[in-house]
């Protein structure tokens, strides 16, 4: 997860690594992501979510 990484602690060393770090993180900041379309049905009550979960036990379930 992206998210995740900016937590990470890291040490830039010397003049060339900061340029080609300075230069990544402009690139990340220019390059256009594309939207990704998802479907999705709200869950608009408890018996709603147990017909749910009973589908995922169904095809989770192992021979």
């Amino acid at each position: 997860m992206a998210t995740s990484s900016i937590t990470k602690n890291f040490v830039v060393y010397g003049e060339k690594q900061a340029e080609i770090f300075a230069n990544a993180i402009e690139e990340s900041a220019n390059t256009v992501t594309t939207p990704i379309k998802v479907s999705v049905d709200k869950i608009s009550g408890p018996e709603e979510l147990r017909k749910l979960m009973a589908k995922r036990n169904k095809r989770n379930v192992r021979n």
